[in-house]
């Protein structure tokens, strides 16, 4: 194929805006899957993907279509919506010359379509507007496509109008892209060049890298010629230092077509046969190994969880079966992190670390689903920056390994770079949440008379607790929002300990904010109180700061009525009986254990 008739593009949206199904009608048009085996959200293969309605992995595919007598390829990447994995959409942005930006007719401009627009702005693509969803009875056509001309200057006659449902429009929209999307750009020296944009597991094929061909050519025949040259290294990946032999190289139609070789400018992968995941990383460039010269390509960074969340079986006896899964897991997912970790109250488990709630949500329901596990789940916390008094700096994930307050010298927490796009009619209630939560406005702006938009910083652990339900509640669901990681700022945080009859429960510990402790030390006693079952003794339940008693609740002991046999007697003799019942319960209280069931485990955490 001619570079000037290949065309590089991704679909960005916020979410549930129809991304999945304007992709499913540009393989039907195009005649790349057959209407036969047409089905809804095609390139979602997951299962939960399809359950839950929204794009959880990014999905590449190579499209072929004749326009006015010739023949274009056109390399579509399906890209996830929700903020979480931002990251995935980054790296997209960074293998196309253009993006399809999708608005929903009925919802309007949200957070992430704010976001994702200036994401492929600062990339320098090219952006053709849409509005989806015309076909609905509530669709507001004139008065989105004024808000998108106000808030990102587009022109009345460039936004389309498309129904992805019905195929209204989407002819013309791929005349547009063929139209106004620049084919791609290569050097002069055409040495191999490859941004990784995404990776996937295959067992025997191991790591396979999507990847963008930047500069430069990979082929079959040149594999060939290097083995038999016996040479030892065939392909370098520049962040890891990784080499490997090139085991296959092929497209996405959607499924792998092998073909015989890769272009400057084409979309396809590389089956590298290495069987560790973390040796290729989303962003790395792949070279030929002897080109020493080549330098990586910009962009690239690192994906770190920043979301912590131990997972433990509620059959303990299928730990092993929980860490083969974690594994499995972690093939196709790069950005899980997971050690092993030991509770006294729950056993051994997983400390596993995430981008964001969402993708702890889909890991734990995948764990569940695809390997019939049963898990609890501990309290989310993100990662502490503690300065000690030995000027010695850590990051701390874990409450349990929280240091001992007489060697901090000071704490910091991340904050984030929060926008939250709402109807003006709600601006009341979402200020007030936001500054409940600590957060410090930035900017407050009318999109229109009808929608304003608010920038805050806010700590990403008051984020993590149920800030997004409370948005939701706060709008009537109609507000949405973005974010991204800002910095570290001082704090004073502690580590809250629960005490179930004077034993330390480790897996209720966590570190919250000094000020808030007693609150939320009373909220997690109140929730203990109302799940613990009764014993024979008194049951006394205790929330601590450094051995500091700062709640307590307690459960009241069964009372068995040791005077009912008794029709008479003296007085002397009932408080002899009732003395004797005291006694034994002092005892009992001095020498009993209590058993958390795993249930009350789960209602306290999970609420």
């Amino acid at each position: 194929m001619k570079l000037s008739n290949i065309r590089n593009f991704c679909i960005i949206a916020h979410i549930d805006h129809g991304k999945s199904t304007l992709a499913d009608r540009f393989l039907e048009i195009t005649g790349t899957i057959d209407k036969r085996f047409m089905k809804a959200q095609t390139l979602d293969s997951m299962e939960l993907e399809r359950e839950k309605g929204i794009t959880i992995k990014l999905k590449p595919v190579r499209m072929e279509y004749t326009f006015e007598n010739q023949d274009y390829e056109l390399n579509l990447i399906d890209t996830p919506g929700h903020v979480d994995f931002s990251y995935e959409v980054s790296r997209s942005l960074a293998a196309c010359e253009g993006a399809i930006l999708v608005v929903d007719a009925s919802q309007g401009i949200q957070a992430q379509t704010v976001s994702n627009v200036y994401r492929a702005k600062e990339a320098g693509l090219k952006i053709i507007p849409i509005i989806n969803k015309i076909d609905l009875p509530g669709s507001e056509i004139e008065k989105t496509k004024e808000d998108m001309q106000k808030t990102f200057g587009f022109s009345y006659d460039e936004i389309l109008e498309v129904s992805a449902k019905t195929g209204f429009g989407v002819v013309e929209l791929l005349t547009r892209i063929i139209k106004k999307i620049p084919s791609p750009l290569v050097s002069s020296d055409q040495t191999l060049k490859c941004l990784i944009f995404d990776t996937v597991y295959d067992e025997y094929l191991g790591v396979v890298a999507m990847v963008r061909i930047v500069d430069g050519e990979i082929s079959e025949q040149d594999i060939k010629k290097r083995r038999q040259a016996r040479l030892r290294r065939q392909v370098r990946f520049i962040s890891t230092g990784a080499t490997s032999f090139i085991e296959e190289i092929g497209i996405f139609k959607p499924a792998r077509e092998k073909i015989l070789s890769l272009h400057s400018g084409e979309v396809g992968y590389i089956a590298t046969g290495l069987k560790d995941i973390h040796a290729v990383k989303v962003g790395d460039t792949v070279t030929f190994s002897e080109l020493t010269q080549v330098k990586a390509l910009p962009g690239y960074k690192e994906t770190k969880p920043f979301v912590f969340v131990s997972i433990y079986p509620i059959d303990t006896s299928r730990f092993p079966s929980l860490r083969t899964a974690l594994e499995k897991l972690s093939l196709s997912d790069a950005s899980l992190s997971y050690e092993p970790e030991q509770n006294n109250a729950l056993g051994f488990g997983f400390r596993c670390g995430f981008l964001g709630l969402l993708h702890a949500d889909v890991v734990q329901e995948r764990l569940e689903r695809e390997y019939d596990l049963e898990l609890i789940s501990t309290i989310p916390t993100v990662e502490y920056k503690i300065l000690l008094t030995d000027e010695k700096e850590i990051y701390i994930k874990n409450p349990a390994n929280f240091p001992d307050p007489t060697k901090i010298y000071k704490t910091f927490e991340p904050w984030l770079k929060l926008t939250i796009v709402s109807p003006s009619t709600y601006t009341g209630a979402v200020i007030s949440l936001c500054e409940d939560r600590r957060g410090v406005m930035g900017k407050m702006e009318y999109l229109t008379p009808e929608r304003v938009i608010f920038e805050y910083d806010l700590p990403l652990s008051e984020l993590i607790l149920n800030f997004y339900d409370d948005l939701k509640s706060a709008s009537s669901g109609f507000a949405s929002l973005d974010y991204e990681l800002s910095d570290y700022r001082e704090s004073e945080v502690v580590r809250l300990d629960i005490l179930v009859h004077g034993e330390n429960i480790g897996a209720l510990s966590s570190i919250v904010l000094k000020s808030k402790a007693e609150k939320f030390g009373r909220f997690i006693l109140k929730k203990l109180k109302d799940v613990i079952p009764k014993q024979q003794f008194q049951i006394s339940l205790q929330a601590t700061i450094s051995g500091k008693i700062i709640a307590r609740e307690d459960i009241s002991a069964f009372r068995k009525n040791v005077l009912a046999k008794m029709s008479g007697g003296h007085r002397e003799r009932k408080d002899k009986l009732l003395d004797i019942q005291r006694r034994g319960k002092k005892r009992m209280k001095m020498f009993g254990k209590v058993e958390i069931p795993q249930e009350a485990f789960r209602q306290i955490l999970s609420s």
